[in-house]
């Protein structure tokens, strides 16, 4: 009889998992922000869904939890983040995960020399307390940087591989496409940007470090460290004067933040106006989509500053 029960109980997880009910609902890699779906996706493609925590639009600066969110995060086969510094709303529940199950990417041995260290020459701006101390002393948009998602699909790659390790040849596959076409952009992305290497401008908010350094642009600076605090009259002097002596070739707003900040310092001179998304939130999740949302940054600089 016991024996009975027991087949019934494994023909019936059997049926429940063929239709897919109950694995999608629990197996999948989620990733606190947009982008870094794109590199999980290119290692969990065909092997399971990846989704992303944080809903297209929403800043990772002043994000808040529903319980539904909590849920994903305990139920998910993989919680990818940056970590306590950029998504301090994630620390309490993926504090509750064991260590497997979870990808700190700022804690990663092979990352933490790759870090660099965030501009702090705007504290005198600030009177909200909170406003920077979040940020720390590193620039955690990390993303941004093509060394570093190489070394956090490594590491994607290899928590899959002892979750799913049935899936170990698909796992390999992915994360080699996933290097070779990386390698192949960031070439050929290097050589479009070279023209505007020398050319100055300057960013909304303090995001992009890492893809310039690495493509070696020429940032004269930022309005802000975090969108949600508006710069201070001394800073929009400051630049409103570089704008003036004609210092910048371009001034560049976010999809998210569309500050009127921006187009009032710019007003009445030659500087244009563009618009760069470090979050990638038109590009759908796929094999590909670290490698689309390089391709997409890299023109919205080109766009701009050519």
């Amino acid at each position: 009889m016991i024996q009975k029960k027991s087949v019934k109980r494994m023909l019936l997880a059997a049926a429940i998992l063929s239709s897919g009910a109950v694995f999608s609902a629990q197996a999948a890699v989620l990733a606190s922000v947009r982008p870094l779906g794109f590199i999980a996706a290119a290692i969990a493609d065909g092997v399971m869904p990846t989704e992303v925590l944080l809903p297209d639009g929403a800043s990772p600066h002043d994000f808040a939890l529903r319980p539904s969110d909590i849920q994903r995060m305990r139920t998910a086969d993989l919680v990818v983040w940056v970590g306590p510094e950029m998504e301090a709303f994630m620390t309490k529940s993926v504090a509750q995960l064991p260590p497997n199950r979870q990808v700190e990417i700022a804690a990663l041995p092979a990352v933490k020399p790759m870090l660099i260290k965030g501009s702090d020459d705007d504290e005198h701006d600030h009177d909200h307390d909170d406003g920077d101390h979040h940020h720390g002393e590193y620039n955690m948009h990390v993303w941004l940087s093509p060394e570093i998602a190489r070394e956090t699909a490594i590491v994607i790659h290899n928590k899959l591989v002892q979750l799913v390790p049935q899936k170990k040849q698909q796992l390999d596959a992915n994360l080699s496409h996933f290097e070779e076409s990386l390698t192949k952009a960031d070439k050929n992305l290097g050589s479009i940007l070279q023209p505007v290497q020398g050319k100055g401008y300057f960013v909304f908010h303090d995001a992009y470090g890492y893809f310039e350094k690495h493509f070696g642009l020429s940032p004269l600076g930022h309005f802000t460290i975090n969108p949600e605090i508006q710069p201070g009259a001394q800073r929009l002097h400051l630049i409103r004067t570089q704008l003036v002596e004609q210092k910048a070739t371009c001034v560049f707003a976010e999809p998210q933040f569309r500050p009127a900040v921006i187009t009032a310092v710019a007003q009445g001179t030659k500087v244009r106006m563009g618009t760069l998304d470090p979050l990638g939130s038109g590009i759908v999740l796929g094999a590909d989509s670290y490698v689309n949302f390089l391709s997409q940054l890299t023109n919205q600089y080109l766009s701009c500053l050519k």
